[in-house]
């Protein structure tokens, strides 16, 4: 009987790399690629949202002798340089998705940002201004975008492990620890439709600093992972960054 291969995915988020940092991840970057077989990181890349943030960053991921794969967050759009940071990082070693998939040791990853709007029946719903309309519709282009990668990895790359990477959070369990009232803020359930239909074994975020490390969504097996940096430091890891074994 033909043995299962076993991917080793580490996974952090909100890693808010600055210009003073040349030379603080190298030793991180080791270990992970000692202990793991590709590395998820879930937005925030940068602090400011600044492109020489992200060339310190693509400068540190040369110690990373595994795959990276990567998304935005909230940080690396403040600038409007979001496009200068991505092509920055990009690299034969380094994927940062947007609506994209990718297969890497037999497991599919599909990756967007996400977007805000709160959860279950405390939705934000297209009602009322323009803005506020604005604000929703870009939450469902967020899950839309979800919703492609996802199919992708369905139709062009047939696999059945499939893992979504985010930085807004999916559900409303791994936000709490934050104030209640920025939790429309922190994430949107419209990521969780395309999860469900999917049936993606797991999904990974950060952007809730004081969030909580695991949840799950509602009537589902589907693990949800808040992996940003100050969560797994709070949990009590060493080198913050959390694996799962797929």
């Amino acid at each position: 009987m033909e043995e299962k291969k076993v991917t080793r995915v580490a996974a952090v988020g909100d890693i808010h790399v600055k210009e003073t940092d040349k030379g603080k991840w190298v030793e991180y970057f080791k270990e992970v690629s000692d202990r793991a077989d590709v590395l998820i990181i879930c937005g925030d890349l940068t602090d400011t949202g600044d492109e020489d943030e992200a060339q310190i960053l693509a400068n540190e991921l040369r110690a990373c002798s595994i795959p990276v794969i990567c998304v935005l967050g909230n940080h690396d759009y403040e600038k409007g340089r979001h496009k200068l940071i991505r092509q920055a990082i990009q690299s034969h070693n380094v994927h940062v998705l947007d609506g994209e998939a990718i297969v890497i040791g037999g497991v599919g990853f599909a990756g967007v940002k996400g977007f805000g709007g709160g959860f279950d029946r405390y939705l934000l719903t297209m009602f009322g201004e323009d803005a506020n309309k604005a604000y929703v519709q870009e939450a469902v282009d967020e899950a839309l975008h979800l919703e492609r990668a996802l199919n992708k990895l369905d139709g062009e790359h047939e696999v059945d492990k499939k893992i979504a990477i985010l930085h807004y959070s999916p559900i409303k369990a791994t936000v709490i620890g934050e104030p209640e009232e920025i939790f429309p803020f922190l994430g949107s359930s419209r990521l969780a439709e395309p999860l469900i239909r999917n049936n993606v074994i797991a999904a990974f975020h950060g952007h809730a600093h004081a969030g909580t490390l695991e949840g799950r969504i509602n009537n589902s097996n589907i693990k949800v992972f808040n992996v940003a940096k100050p969560v797994l430091i709070k949990a009590g890891y060493d080198f913050p960054f959390y694996i799962l074994e797929v």
